[in-house]
């Protein structure tokens, strides 16, 4: 009875489906309970299986802007590298240092984890498949995503080594700095559509994505907050927090084992939020690609499952970002907080500015 009411195009029958059985099956109660366990272990194979395959997919992007192979080795065409990574780290043993705080040192992996775990919950994948869309849910996940400053600060300090202690401090005067610059871009597009719920700003997109029809300030705050996401992530060539040259690994110095791996697999899992984010936002989301009235086109783009517009949407902006790290060589500390400071946020404000009055007067398209 569920699979007949599957569909590629529209998962809201599948999952009221799935919901109105386990209410059915069990008590209300215990239903409901089922159903976030189901939807919290989708969540947590799907951050490993996207841990693992970004892993592979930078590893190889990497090599094709320096002109070489990557990994080869381990599996067809080194398919299997990161899944040997992983049982290595699994199998390694997790040292604490003599002087360190440990209930601390070891809560800090898990909760620089929890912020881009919870954030997962409000990106919408396709038309129904969400776990949370609220009212707020932009507002929610520029709240929510400045957790993890908290875990890489406990780390630093947690670690009672002056490298971490200062690649820890560097990271969170980068993410307080940045994040300014990322919700004002974002915001940007929030006045255009007039809603800070994600669906229905994907919806405001269907008549064409508002990178295009919103004017030049859509295209200056998507440009802002790729720039600014990236720091706020702490990658290149932003990665300031953990400059092997001058402080080791930074805040993460003393990690080994899993709780190491657990710093990785947030940094992944930020990466393809803010890219899912910049899609959802700016790209319209799972939206199809739509040029006003032209019904022969649209129609023949609605054939392609919005989960594919999504995800594919995604990839080419995360190849963006490899493509971003890989060119440019790291930013002093000092040039990483003269570019937010003195240029990303005043062209924020006056960006902001300018789309109120391209809003006021209708200026987009």
């Amino acid at each position: 009875m569920i699979l007949l009411n599957f569909s590629i195009y529209d998962f809201s029958d599948f999952i009221n489906s799935i919901d109105t059985w386990l209410v059915e099956t069990f008590s209300p109660t215990i239903g409901h309970l089922i159903g976030l366990v189901l939807v919290g272990t989708c969540f947590l194979l799907f951050t490993a299986l996207l841990g693992l395959s970004l892993v592979y997919i930078e590893r190889k992007v990497c090599a094709f802007f320096q002109q070489r192979l990557g990994p080869m080795r381990v599996g067809p065409f080194g398919t299997a590298q990161t899944i040997a990574d992983i049982i290595k780290l699994i199998f390694k043993e997790s040292l604490i240092t003599k002087q360190s705080d440990k209930f601390l040192f070891n809560l800090a992996a898990f909760v620089i984890m929890m912020a881009p775990f919870i954030v997962l919950s409000a990106i919408p994948f396709a038309k129904g498949l969400q776990a949370l869309d609220m009212d707020i849910g932009l507002f929610f996940i520029i709240s929510v995503s400045s957790i993890g400053v908290t875990g890489i600060l406990l780390a630093g300090w947690s670690s009672n080594n002056k490298y971490s202690l200062i690649g820890a401090m560097r990271s969170g005067a980068q993410i307080v700095s940045y994040e300014l610059s990322v919700a004002i871009s974002l915001m940007t597009i929030v006045i255009l559509t007039g809603s800070l719920q994600l669906s229905e700003i994907i919806a405001s997109q269907s008549n064409g994505w508002w990178i295009f029809k919103g004017n030049i300030p859509a295209i200056i705050a998507f440009v802002i907050y790729i720039i600014a996401s990236t720091a706020e992530t702490n990658r290149g060539p932003f990665d300031m927090a953990e400059a092997e040259s001058e402080i080791t690994a930074g805040f993460h110095t003393e990690y080994s084992g899993i709780k190491f791996a657990y710093f990785f697999l947030a940094e992944y899992v930020n990466f393809f939020i803010i890219s899912a984010v910049g899609a959802t936002v700016f790209f319209g989301g799972w939206m199809p690609l739509h040029i006003g009235d032209a019904t022969f086109f649209n129609n023949a783009m609605d054939f392609i499952p919005p989960i594919i517009w999504f995800f594919g949407k995604v990839a080419v902006i995360m190849y963006f970002l490899m493509w971003f790290k890989w060119t440019f060589p790291r930013l002093r500390i000092d040039q990483l907080l003269t570019l937010e400071w003195k240029y990303l946020l005043p062209i924020s404000i006056v960006n902001l500015l300018l789309m109120s009055i391209v809003a006021l007067k209708g200026w987009h398209w």
